[in-house]
């Protein structure tokens, strides 16, 4: 029987099938593609991030996959939202829908309150992230999103992700336009005013949005994970009774 694609792009931590534990078993129903965005890699060093290198990656995997079907469903978590949206805006034709969980668009909401105010506190350190050194700004990072502190890193994994987290360009830098026509769910966890602004503007163009525990990761929740796979369900019968 032939299943639909789900493409799953990842944010900024884990990548990968490691960054969705929960959708795993989507795998059963549908052809599940675990992408891994520029940059990532378990082996290689990192390098500077590319929404354009991203978006790229993403409609790759929506190509034909060798038995003349193309397209899929997109699964995507903050700064991996900006290349979904974005090829679904080259190619409205591959998305048959869109899934932004807790969504970095913050170029969409650039002039809205929640979006100028964290702009106002992080692009001060993103302006010197060359001269720093990966700990340093990661450690900076962390402490300006979540108010925390975080252990130096001490595999050399944990090195890498600092590396990659002072590598990624600013999400308020994004080339980013409305995706017109293809069925969006936003899931956000209802922590984080600026990820409800973004969820708002979205509702406001015709988006679904929805709340689920977890924070910035409502999809690793029961309730976020049955979001996800009842929306995916929902377009994926309305697809079929169209096509019968």
């Amino acid at each position: 029987m032939f299943k639909q694609r789900v493409v799953f792009v990842h944010g900024a931590g884990s990548f990968g099938s490691a960054a969705w534990p929960r959708q795993h078993g989507m795998a059963l129903a549908y052809d599940a593609l675990f992408l891994r965005r520029h940059g990532f890699d378990p082996v290689a060093e990192p390098v500077e991030s590319s929404f354009t290198e991203d978006t790229a990656i993403v409609l790759r995997s929506l190509a034909d996959d060798g038995r003349g079907a193309a397209g899929g469903h997109i699964v995507a978590h903050s700064q991996g939202a900006i290349s979904a949206m974005m090829a679904a805006v080259e190619r409205p034709d591959l998305v048959y829908s869109l899934t932004l969980v807790e969504p970095a668009c913050l170029s969409l909401t650039a002039e809205l309150p929640a979006t100028a105010a964290h702009r106002e506190l992080m692009q001060p350190l993103f302006d010197v992230r060359h001269q720093l050194g990966d700990e340093d700004f990661q450690r900076e990072f962390i402490r300006r999103v979540y108010a925390a502190d975080l252990e130096e890193p001490a595999t050399q994994e944990e090195k890498r992700s600092a590396r990659r987290l002072r590598l990624q360009a600013p999400s308020w830098e994004a080339p980013l336009q409305i995706v017109p026509g293809v069925p969006t769910l936003v899931l956000t966890g209802g922590w984080e005013p600026l990820y409800e602004e973004i969820a708002g503007y979205l509702r406001e163009t015709g988006a679904l949005h929805r709340h689920a525990a977890g924070g910035h990761r409502p999809q690793d929740s029961p309730e976020g994970d049955r979001y996800i796979r009842s929306f995916i369900a929902d377009v994926s019968r309305r697809r079929q009774l169209r096509a019968s």
